[in-house]
């Protein structure tokens, strides 16, 4: 959603970094860059105009200009405002409140409040074990109440029985009844949108909290709606009172924008964010790890995070010993790539990790895409379970039937085998015994440098990161910084590496280090 932003604000704030000394003028023409790059975002004018006033005012003071490394104050004084523009600490939903809590939805048509309804009810479900009831209060758009009940019959939550001919506010006031009846803890309203907001639509929304009384009322956005976003947040604001805000198709190829608008203009906290069109494709949304990944800073703790949601703790087990041994083989090469899918491709990845934003395009542009993945597990697929243990016995002949089962060629076959070769002779680097293993040195230096030496909890020292919760990976992270350890300087991170999380703890990420047949740097 914010690459292009990223990339520009990167290109700006990189010019800074590298100044020994910058005057005043140098910080008034990077600000004026970094106003035009967020215009080009969709960002709202006003909001452009008070988050460069804020920059400039902290920037411009005596303290920054006589600074050790200017250039990187003034990265950090947009990063902090950045922080601050989009709200400095994630808010989730709300459920403190009797049973059964309300949550009502809004928005215009079309900007996916029904998908939303069932995502967050499967989210209490799944997440936080409640009982949810979903009552659709759409009575114009054909078909809306069938598909909220699809959704509830897909994800195992109840709805509401449709009587036809009931009005919205009436169906309303039934729905928290047969809530409370029923023993739900949560009752979500999906009510019905327009194509633009209109004064009936305004009325309707009005009747419906007085009858209901909701506890959060969520505004559903596009995250495409580009500067419309701003009149939107701010009528429905002004005229129902929103509690929060939840910002669908961030996994487009938008601008972002709404994202940074939105909540500057209301004040209102964005909730959650859609990634995707599955039921579990909802996330709850961190305003520093977003400030961090749009300036190339990465996102190492939902890194983390995600990595202990799609990886299989027997398989990663499993996976460390055989490492620790230093074997390899090619079903562990398809383990690692279905999960690194999982976690969303090599794309997804490496956007999380420090200082490696700008390898996607280079990745691209060598072939290494996701699709690439996806051919070399269709080729560990046509393999016999003994050609997948032993990759020595493929000679011409069977390597001719794998392509034809496979749908590709020898070419391919032979660049697979070489990256396992060559992951191999790492695995056996990292948890070979001479020298005490690379790995270990590696987090062990580390976690020295970070004055962790006594957490004696993974290797060489290094905690176990599977074990913490993310706060305390962001306090790890900033123990870190200080430390001197900046984001994109940590060993191993360079070159693709993740020690630590493909190690020892998460063996998920172990096909990272190195990621063979990346162009190397020149």
């Amino acid at each position: 959603m914010f690459e292009t932003l990223q990339d520009r604000l990167g290109s700006i704030l990189n010019g800074l970094t590298g100044r020994g000394a910058l005057s005043e003028a140098d910080v008034s023409a990077a600000l004026r860059e970094v106003r035009r790059a967020l215009l080009e975002a969709d960002v709202a004018l006003e909001v452009v105009r008070s988050f460069t006033d804020a920059v400039r005012e902290k920037a411009v003071g005596a303290e920054i200009l006589k600074s050790i490394k200017p250039g990187q104050m003034v990265v950090k004084l947009v990063h902090d405002e950045l922080v601050s523009m989009l709200g400095s600490e994630g808010v989730s939903i709300d459920l403190n409140a009797a049973a059964p809590v309300v949550i009502m939805m809004v928005g215009l048509q079309g900007s996916g409040k029904t998908t939303t309804s069932g995502k967050i009810a499967n989210r209490l479900k799944m997440r936080d074990k409640k009982k949810v009831l979903m009552a659709s209060l759409d009575t114009r758009r054909p078909a809306a109440q069938e598909q909220l009940r699809q959704l509830g019959v897909q994800a195992g939550i109840d709805t509401l029985p449709v009587i036809a001919g009931q009005s919205p506010t009436d169906i309303a006031s039934r729905a928290v009844q047969a809530a409370k009846l029923g023993g739900h803890d949560v009752v979500i309203l999906d009510t019905a949108g327009r194509t633009h907001i209109d004064e009936p639509l305004m009325i309707e929304m009005a009747e419906i909290k007085r009858k209901s009384n909701p506890h959060e009322i969520l505004l559903v956005a596009d995250a495409l709606t580009g500067q419309d976003a701003v009149n939107l947040a701010r009528n429905f604001d002004e005229r129902v009172g929103i509690t929060g805000l939840v910002l669908t198709r961030m996994d487009g190829d938008g601008r972002g924008g709404a994202a940074l608008s939105m909540r500057a203009v209301t004040g209102k906290p964005i909730k959650l964010i859609g990634v995707g069109e599955k039921m579990g494709e909802l996330e709850e949304f961190h305003p520093r790890r977003v400030a961090d990944r749009i300036l190339g800073m990465g996102d190492i703790v939902s890194l983390v995070e995600k990595a202990a949601e799609n990886i299989d703790a027997e398989k990663a087990a499993a996976m460390a010993a055989k490492m620790a041994k230093g074997k390899f083989d090619l079903n562990d090469l398809a383990d690692q790539l279905g999960q690194m899918q999982k976690m969303g491709g090599m794309g997804g990845i490496m956007g999380m990790m420090p200082g490696m934003a700008g390898m996607k395009d280079k990745m691209s542009a060598a072939g290494l895409d996701d699709k690439l993945f996806g051919r070399q597990i269709a080729i560990i697929n046509s393999m016999t379970k003994a050609e997948r243990a032993n990759p020595d016995m493929l000679k011409h002949s069977r390597k001719k039937r794998i392509a034809a089962g496979s749908g590709t060629d020898a070419s391919d076959i032979n660049k697979l085998l070489k990256m396992h070769r060559q992951m191999a002779d790492m695995m056996k680097m990292m948890g070979g015994k001479k020298g005490g293993g690379m790995m270990k040195q590696m987090m062990g230096g580390l976690a020295g440098k970070m004055g962790l030496g006594g957490l004696g909890g993974g290797m060489g020292g290094m905690p176990d990161l599977s074990k913490m919760d993310p706060k305390q990976i962001e306090a790890l992270a900033k123990q870190a910084e200080a430390a001197g350890i900046k984001p994109g300087s940590m060993p191993g991170l360079g070159g693709g590496g993740l020690p630590g999380l493909g190690g020892g703890r998460l063996p998920g990420l172990g096909g990272l280090p190195g990621l063979p047949g990346l162009p190397k740097k020149k």
